[in-house]
């Protein structure tokens, strides 16, 4: 989602007469997009404003902020940065960046925790964005979540659930297949609720799945679609069968989990069973036989106990993913478990952590050594940054693929790849034929 709302602040930067600059120390506008949901990557923001504060003892330097922010971290920022915007607000950004002080006053006006969805604006997504790839395209279908788990803060920086329009959508997606863009992935906090906040108006994000598959078969062009993320209380059978029907939707399916047991589940509101979840997964493995799955878990949330992390360990043995992005729990400000013990140890959550990447390099390599000497699909990315006369690129599935002995001439395009070695978390293979 950021990288999409970084698109459109460029749009509108540059078209203020501003030209890009990939060397930070050569900018007189310089701003960062800001993700919430792990300190971590708040921290390095911190570090960032700090640095380039500096520099404005040598020369003008105007800094801004924006994205996924909280309402302490706004506070501060207001302090730090030149500007402090929502994504709701871009297209006010070139008035903004004229007028001297408005950060602290416009913040002022409209607090980051003050977000009702009628005021929700969602103008800025006519503005078209300047994408990063010639191949590759982030399209958001919402913005918002309304599921509030009791771990997360994405409803306080970013509102309720608001989806754009269909036919923007839609449109936005045949511009990109006419540009011949090979890769698109649906953004939204929880795709499968796109259309709830309208209903009657809007169409089911199943349906929509389906009119992007028909624009896709009638392109008659080679093409993958995503999208990200799902929630499992929205993700119904027939978004399965959606993307069963068309080839231009990818058979890969981000499925966040975030625990394996029950009482943990809800203690995080998830408001779903491992038993729905495993139901969803069984609709995946019949419907899309080919599919990968990933997941996201949370390990060393307030109260777990090893009883419970045992059972994340058991579903993923059970699930058998493709991958899991395992995180250590970090309490965020504003969120309901904020107020709960943080009693799970630093050295106990990086213990926690290992042990599931443990069971996580079992089950992958499993799934990828079944795939040696097999010729499959797959986008390339770019030219492999360890290994010099190779490529990197990508299943379809999403399963990073090492091409060797091949030219970059090749980026951008898809290739058939016959896999010769396999390892958990990634695979390599030569050109079929070569």
């Amino acid at each position: 989602m950021n990288q999409s709302d970084s698109e459109r602040i460029r749009s509108v930067i540059e078209g203020m007469g501003f030209e890009m600059t990939e060397i930070e120390e050569d900018a007189s506008l310089i701003g960062v997009v800001a993700c919430s949901v792990r300190q971590k990557a708040i921290d390095k923001v911190y570090s960032k404003i700090q640095k380039w504060n500096q520099w404005k003892n040598e020369k003008p330097l105007i800094t801004f902020v924006s994205g996924c922010i909280l309402p302490a971290d706004e506070v501060k920022f207001i302090k730090l940065f030149d500007l402090v915007f929502r994504m709701n607000e871009l297209l006010e950004l070139p008035d903004m960046l004229h007028q001297s002080g408005v950060a602290s006053e416009f913040s002022t006006r409209h607090p980051l925790n003050d977000i009702e969805r009628e005021d929700e604006r969602t103008d800025f997504w006519q503005v078209e964005p300047t994408y990063s790839s010639d191949f590759e395209a982030f399209v958001p279908i919402q913005n918002g979540c309304d599921k509030f788990c009791s771990y997360c803060a994405v409803p306080f920086t970013r509102g309720r659930e608001v989806s754009r329009a269909s036919a923007d959508i839609l449109a936005e997606v045949e511009r990109l297949i006419e540009n011949d863009v090979k890769a698109i992935t649906l953004l939204g906090q929880n795709v499968n609720s796109y259309g709830l906040d309208k209903k009657g108006e809007e169409l089911s994000f199943a349906a929509l799945l389906r009119a992007v598959g028909e624009i896709g078969s009638k392109s008659g062009k080679e093409l993958w679609v995503y999208f990200t993320s799902p929630h499992p209380r929205d993700m119904t059978r027939d978004v399965i069968e959606a993307i069963a029907d068309y080839k231009c939707l990818a058979k890969q399916i981000h499925l966040p989990v975030q625990s394996g047991d029950e009482k943990l589940l809800r203690r995080m509101n998830r408001n779903y069973s491992i038993e729905d979840y495993l139901k969803i997964v069984d609709d995946i493995r019949e419907l899309l036989p080919t599919a990968t799955i990933f997941t996201d878990i949370i390990v060393g949330f307030s109260g777990e106990t090893d009883e419970q992390l045992e059972r994340s360990a058991e579903l993923m043995e059970q699930v058998k993913f493709n991958m899991a992005y395992v995180a250590k729990y970090s309490p965020r400000a504003g969120a309901r478990a904020s107020r709960w013990e943080d009693d799970i140890t630093p050295q106990q959550k990086s213990e926690r952590l290992a042990k599931l990447s443990e069971v996580l390099k079992r089950t992958s390599l499993a799934h990828n050594e079944a795939m040696v000497g097999k010729t499959f699909r797959v986008l390339v990315e770019r030219a492999d940054k360890r290994m010099e006369g190779a490529l990197a690129s990508r299943t379809e599935g999403k399963l990073p693929v090492r091409v060797l002995d091949a030219s970059n001439d090749l980026v951008g395009t898809f290739q058939d790849v016959e896999i010769t070695s396999a390892s958990a978390l990634s695979l390599a293979g030569k050109l079929a034929g070569a």
